[in-house]
């Protein structure tokens, strides 16, 4: 610029707006088809009984390809009175760490069966739990899939009565209800029998003191494992405590004085403290006691030193077994009748038990 004077700046350009994809119609495939677009939602809708030249059929599937054309999902929900989608209310799966895999088995057995899943984590809100159910029956889902963070007896919403459900992770007592729980005395056998195959006979339980299946149907377990094996019951040996690592620290000492060699515990995070209470007292794990937990909390059992053995709850399976019951396919657990369908608990085995050295 001459005598020094600044050139302006440039004119501050509007920012681009992205172009909006314009949905493909019935309209614009009946267009390139040459066809009408009554003959464009016939084929659509794969109404086989219409009298449709296959040479037109062929048309309008070919438009259909090339231009992209997505069926209006809602507008075919209206005509069928069901959707692609199945409903799973929780009140806090989604928040819980290990119960989440409930969500990511019933996800992957929906979609492999063509439905998707639509989720409402309720966090225990009734009025939350109310307005997700009214909108998944809104959009005409195929069932609803009603869930429980941990294993208890529920009551079932008036509204979930006006959909096919399960119950997943909980139960009712209500004639016909159909659910998927945890075979908690499985469960119980199974932890007991780590620990017996190692040549324990003097073992422990420590149970919790919150009433629950888990409680009642873990303990039976344990009796029913030590009967196989031919072992005295010892009421001695059973324990209670508050099911958290507290619960299980704070049980140490009492355990001590009753000449146990292994303990099962109700759940990880109380063997967790438990762990803690042993080491206080000069003891190692597992030459002193062996221990087993109940869950298989991998941000717990895995990374305990040593490595706990424990009982998988089976979250996942819960999942996938609820929306196979919901859909009922063949060789789905309840399929054709009411009831509560058990999951088995699979032993997992590491290095806090070891073999008993016999006299």
């Amino acid at each position: 610029m001459e005598n020094g004077a600044e050139a302006p700046a440039p004119a501050a350009r509007a920012p681009q707006t992205p172009e909006r994809a314009h949905p493909v119609t019935l309209r614009d495939v009946a267009e390139a088809a040459g066809v009408s677009t009554a003959t464009v939602s016939l084929v659509v809708n794969k109404k086989k009984a219409a009298r449709i030249a296959e040479e037109t059929r062929r048309r309008v599937q070919d438009a259909i390809r090339t231009l992209g054309y997505r069926p209006n999902a809602m507008a075919k929900t209206l005509v069928s009175g069901t959707s692609r989608f199945i409903g799973l209310v929780a009140d806090g799966v989604a928040t819980t760490p290990f119960a989440g895999q409930i969500i990511h088995g019933a996800q992957d057995e929906a979609w492999k069966h063509g439905y998707a899943l639509l989720i409402a984590n309720t966090e225990g809100n009734g009025e939350l739990e109310q307005d997700a159910i009214q909108m998944m029956l809104e959009y005409k889902v195929r069932g609803i899939l009603y869930s429980t963070w941990f294993h208890r007896q529920t009551d079932i919403p008036a509204q979930l009565r006006e959909a096919d459900f399960v119950l997943v992770n909980c139960f009712s007592n209500e004639p016909g209800a159909r659910a998927v729980v945890p075979d908690e005395v499985q469960g119980g056998r199974s932890a007991t029998e780590i620990l017996l195959g190692h040549g324990h006979r003097k073992i422990a339980f420590i149970n919790a003191t919150i009433p629950a299946p888990a409680k009642d149907g873990r303990l039976q377990g344990y009796r029913e494992a030590l009967e196989k094996a031919g072992v005295p019951f010892d009421p001695e040996l059973v324990l209670e405590a508050y099911p958290d690592q507290e619960g299980g620290y704070g049980a140490t000492s009492d355990l001590l004085t009753r000449g146990a060699t292994a303990v099962y515990c109700y759940n990880d995070r109380m063997a967790m403290g438990l762990y803690d209470g042993l080491r206080e007292h000069g003891l190692s794990i597992p030459d002193d006691m062996a221990v087993v937990g109940f869950d298989n909390q991998e941000v717990i059992a895995a990374h305990l030193r040593p490595p706990l053995s424990t009982v998988s709850l089976p979250h996942y399976e819960l999942g996938a077994a609820g929306v196979r019951m919901l859909l009922r396919l063949d060789g789905a657990p309840g399929t054709g009748s009411g009831g509560v369908a058990k999951i088995n608990c699979p032993a997992v085995e590491r290095t806090s038990v070891r073999a008993q050295a016999r006299a």
